[in-house]
């Protein structure tokens, strides 16, 4: 990306209109700026940074006990932050920058505050492809917590407007980088030895992960939050969601699929990829319909239909 603002617009102009030096020297001073990745909006302070990472969790009413993901620049800076072993840099060569976080053991000097690991021994690291959110590391020279940012268990932001909606009168600075390409959160692997888990299905697929590895992966332990996205409700609108729905009722806002026309349709052809670059975007508008309720088509369950049924899932479980 240039060193210009084209990406810095749009919505942002009701917020306050930002730049990226601007955006830099509030998260140097400690405050928060919501900033664009390739998978969602994230609410973004410096991880070493006690007070301003306390203010996350109070901004989106998160659970302390709730890890966030740390973004880096570079696997240089990751390294300065976690150990990452032969199998953790093989996954970071391959999908770096991009939409794969890693769970590594924290380095022994790690100077990200406690908070960002909720307690853990382990830190989640991510290196972001969006431009914006690059050319933020670079300008601030931190290491950035970013976890979603909208309100915690709500619907993910997939553009600067959702930012604003959700955090209402505690939305801070917002960067806007039109809608998010990838739409759904990272993929999340915890890697410990040799061996491999995914915490979090994402548009990094088990398939492609196997193919780097040469094995499966292990299966994720179900009794531990290690990772954002982990708590059984997740991601969910205000209304009833229900899922599998070929029809829907006269007082549902119908989610469709592939031959399912529903009210909008995530992608007519099918494509899981298009699926779920609308996934969040269509539940953000669903929510804020007449109707009283939410219905959602079936989607296929292989690919980054995984990520999404995992998604759909959790926005269904009860409060």
């Amino acid at each position: 990306m240039s060193g210009s603002n084209d990406h810095i617009g749009g919505e942002a102009r009701r917020y306050g209109k930002a730049t990226i030096g601007e955006a830099a020297a509030r998260l140097r001073a400690g405050g928060l700026v919501a900033v664009p990745t390739e998978t969602v909006y994230g609410l973004a302070a410096d991880s070493t940074n006690a007070v301003a990472v306390a203010e996350i969790y109070r901004t989106k009413g998160r659970p302390d006990f709730n890890p966030l993901i740390v973004h880096v620049p570079d696997i240089a800076a990751a390294r300065s932050l976690g150990r990452l072993n032969g199998l953790a840099l093989r996954f970071a060569g391959e999908f770096w920058p991009g939409p794969l976080t890693l769970v590594v053991p924290k380095g022994k000097d790690c100077p990200v505050t406690a908070a960002v690991t909720a307690g853990l021994e382990t830190i989640a690291l991510r290196c972001p492809a969006h431009p914006v959110m690059r050319q933020l590391l670079e300008e601030s020279g931190l290491y950035l917590a970013a976890p979603s940012a909208n309100r915690s268990g709500g619907i993910s932001p997939t553009t600067a407007d959702h930012v604003a909606r959700s955090l209402g009168g505690n939305a801070p600075m917002i960067l806007d980088g039109g809608p998010c390409q990838q739409g759904i959160e990272s993929t999340i692997v915890a890697v410990a030895g040799g061996n491999y888990r995914i915490l979090r299905p994402g548009p990094v697929t088990q398939a492609q992960l196997e193919a780097i590895a040469g094995t499966a992966p292990l299966l994720a332990k179900t009794d531990l939050i290690e990772a954002p996205g982990q708590m059984l409700s997740h991601y969910a609108p205000s209304k009833s969601l229900r899922l599998d729905a070929e029809t829907a009722t006269a007082d549902e806002y119908h989610i469709g699929f592939g031959p399912v026309p529903g009210d909008r349709n995530l992608s007519p052809d099918g494509d899981l990829a298009e699926a779920a670059s609308q996934l969040f975007a269509a539940l953000h508008e669903a929510d804020a319909s007449s109707k009283a309720g939410i219905a959602v088509a079936p989607i296929t369950n292989n690919g980054i239909g995984i990520a999404l049924n995992d998604r759909l899932r959790r926005a269904a479980s009860p409060k």
